[in-house]
C-alpha cells in the first residue's frame, strides 16, 4: 500500500471517528437538559411536600382545613408566593396540583403550574407565602384541565378562616386558600391571579409531553417519587 493511500484511509477513519464523538456528544446534550430540569421540577415536589408537612404541624390551619376533607378533590400547593412592591406591585410562584381519586381515595401524581398577578398601589414591602388552596368542587377542579383561569373569575376563591372557634364547613367557593407568611404585607389575597399550565415543567417531569387530564383523569404517566408528596395530602387531611 502507497503511503497516500494510507494517509487517506488514515484521514479518513479518523474523520469518522471525530465525527462519531461529535455525534454522540450531540446525542447527550438534550438527555442532560432534561435530568436538570428534572431535578428543578423535582426540587419544586419536595418543596411542596415541606409545606404541607408544615401546614399539619400548625393545629390551627390543619383543624380548619381538615373541616374541608370530605369535600377536597385537590390540593395546590405553592411553598414560595413572593410579593414585592415599591409603587407598583406584582406576585408570583410555581406550584404543584395534586387529585384525589373519588373511588379510591388515592392522591394523584402532581402537575405543575405557574400562578402570578399584578398589582397597582401606594404599598411598600415584600413577603414571601407558603399556600395551600383546598379545590372543593369540580367547576373549581376543571379550571386546572385549561391552559389557563383567573382566580376569583373563573372559579369561586375564599381565604380560609384559621383560629379558635372558627369554621371552615359553611364556605361555598370552588377553591378555598391558606396561607402561612413572613415579611410586610398585612395580608395576602389571591382574587385575579391567575394560573396557568407549566407544560414544560410537566415534559420534564415525566418525560413527554402530556396534558392534565393525562395525568389525573387517564393516568397515562406517573412518576413514583412522587409519593412522599401524596403521603403528606393523606396526613394533612386525616
Amino acid at each position: 500500500m502507497s503511503a497516500s493511500i494510507h494517509n487517506h484511509l488514515g484521514n479518513r477513519t479518523r474523520g469518522t471517528l471525530v465525527a462519531t464523538v461529535l455525534l454522540g456528544l450531540v446525542s447527550l446534550m438534550p438527555v442532560t437538559a432534561r435530568s436538570e430540569d428534572f431535578a428543578e421540577q423535582q426540587q419544586l415536589v419536595d418543596k411542596a411536600k415541606l409545606t404541607l408537612d408544615s401546614f399539619a404541624a400548625d393545629g390551627g390551619l390543619k383543624g380548619s382545613i381538615k373541616q374541608l376533607a370530605e369535600d377536597a378533590k385537590g390540593l395546590f400547593i405553592v411553598p414560595q408566593f413572593m410579593r414585592g412592591a415599591f409603587m407598583f406591585g406584582g406576585a408570583g410562584g410555581s406550584g404543584v396540583l395534586i387529585v384525589r381519586d373519588e373511588r379510591t381515595g388515592k392522591w394523584s401524581d402532581p402537575l405543575f403550574y405557574n400562578i402570578g398577578s399584578a398589582s397597582f398601589g401606594l404599598q411598600v414591602g415584600a413577603d414571601v407565602s407558603e399556600i395551600v388552596m383546598v379545590v372543593r368542587t369540580q367547576k373549581g377542579l376543571e379550571g386546572f384541565y385549561t391552559n389557563d383561569f383567573k382566580l376569583g373569575a373563573n372559579v369561586g376563591m375564599a381565604v380560609g378562616p384559621v383560629g379558635a372557634g372558627t369554621s371552615a364547613k359553611g364556605i361555598t367557593a370552588d377553591i378555598v386558600s391558606y396561607a402561612k407568611k413572613k415579611g410586610a404585607f398585612g395580608g395576602i389575597a389571591l382574587d385575579g391571579s391567575m394560573v396557568t399550565v407549566s407544560n414544560d415543567s410537566n415534559k420534564a417531569y415525566y418525560g413527554k409531553d402530556v396534558r392534565p387530564t393525562d395525568v389525573i383523569v387517564k393516568k397515562d404517566v406517573g412518576n413514583p417519587k412522587s409519593i412522599e408528596l401524596r403521603e403528606a395530602a393523606e396526613k394533612l387531611l386525616k
